[in-house]
C-alpha cells in the first residue's frame, strides 16, 4: 500500500471527513443502501483516525446516506430533461456523486475551498466534463466558469447551513440574475436542526466547528425573498432510507422527520416569475 494521505487538523477540513465516512461504512454493510466504492477507497488512503467518528455518529450516518440517496435521485431526474446538463457541486468537500450518475454527457463542476480542492486532487483527476474550481461559493466570480447548454443544477449538500441567511439570501438572488434559470437541491436545517447538529454532530465527533445561524422553518419562507425563487419539493431527510434497519433506529430517524428537523429542499430561479 502506498503512503497515506494526511489532512490537515481543522474543523472545516475534518467536517468534511463526517458524509464521506458515512458512504464508505454503508457500502460496507451486508446489505447496503448506497453503493460507494470511492468514498472507501479514499477513507482506506487517508492518514486520519476516524475512531471518533465511528463511536459517535452510527445515528448521525443514516441522514449522510439519506442525503445521498436524494441528492443521486434527484440529479438523475434532472438529467433525464436535460442529458447534457450542467450540474455544479457546491461545498463538494470529499463528495463522489459523479462517479454515481455520470450518463457520460453531463459537465460536472465540483466547488470548494482552495485547500480542499488541493486534497480532491489527491484521488480525481479533472477532465472535460468532471472540472474542479477552488473558490469559496460566496464568491460569485466563479459563475462565469460554468458553461450551460442545457440546463444548470446546483447541488449543496450540508453547505448552507453554515452561514447565515442574508448570505444565503443574497447569493440565490446572484445565481437568479447571472443564470437566468437555475435549479438547486440542498439539505437544509431547522432552528431545532442548528441545536442537535452543533452538540450531537459536530461536538460528540470532536469537531469544534460550529453550525451558522440559518434554521430554515418553514421551507416555503424561501419564496418571501425573491420572486424568481419557487420551492418545487421538500421532503424529511429520512424519507424512503428506514428499509432494512431496525425497529428502534426507524423510530429514532422518524421524530426529526415528524418534527421538521432536517429536509431535502428542491427550488427553482425563473426569470419569467418577476
Amino acid at each position: 500500500m502506498g503512503q497515506k494521505i494526511s489532512i490537515k487538523k481543522g474543523n472545516v477540513q475534518e467536517t468534511l471527513l463526517l458524509p464521506l465516512w458515512g458512504r464508505a461504512y454503508e457500502t460496507k454493510k451486508a446489505n447496503p443502501r448506497l453503493i460507494d466504492k470511492k468514498a472507501v477507497e479514499i477513507v482506506e488512503k487517508l492518514d486520519y483516525d476516524f475512531s471518533m467518528i465511528v463511536k459517535t455518529q452510527s445515528m448521525s450516518q443514516h441522514g449522510w446516506v439519506a442525503r445521498s440517496l436524494h441528492t443521486d435521485k434527484m440529479a438523475l431526474q434532472f438529467m433525464q430533461k436535460h442529458p447534457k446538463a450542467a450540474i455544479v457541486n457546491i461545498g463538494c468537500g470529499m463528495d463522489t456523486t459523479f462517479s454515481r450518475i455520470d450518463n457520460g454527457k453531463i459537465t460536472f463542476y465540483e466547488l470548494d475551498l482552495p485547500d480542499v480542492i488541493e486534497l480532491r486532487n489527491h484521488f480525481f483527476e479533472d477532465s472535460e466534463r468532471h472540472k474542479s474550481i477552488a473558490s469559496s461559493f460566496l464568491d460569485t466570480k466563479w459563475f462565469k466558469e460554468i458553461s450551460v447548454v442545457d440546463g444548470l443544477l446546483c447541488l449543496a449538500g450540508g453547505v448552507l447551513y453554515y452561514f447565515d441567511e442574508e448570505q444565503i439570501k443574497n447569493f440565490f438572488i446572484a445565481a437568479a440574475d447571472y443564470f437566468g434559470k437555475c435549479d438547486f437541491y440542498f439539505d437544509s436545517l431547522s432552528p431545532l436542526g442548528i441545536k442537535i447538529g452543533n452538540k450531537h454532530v459536530l461536538k460528540s465527533g470532536g469537531m469544534g466547528s460550529a453550525l451558522g445561524a440559518w434554521g430554515l422553518k418553514p421551507v416555503k419562507s424561501l419564496e418571501k425573498w425573491d420572486k424568481r425563487i419557487k420551492v418545487i419539493n421538500s421532503m424529511p431527510m429520512h424519507k424512503g432510507i428506514k428499509k432494512g434497519v431496525p425497529l428502534s433506529t426507524k423510530i429514532f430517524l422518524t421524530i426529526p422527520d415528524i418534527l421538521g428537523v432536517c429536509s431535502m429542499v428542491h427550488i427553482r430561479m425563473e426569470q419569467g416569475t418577476c
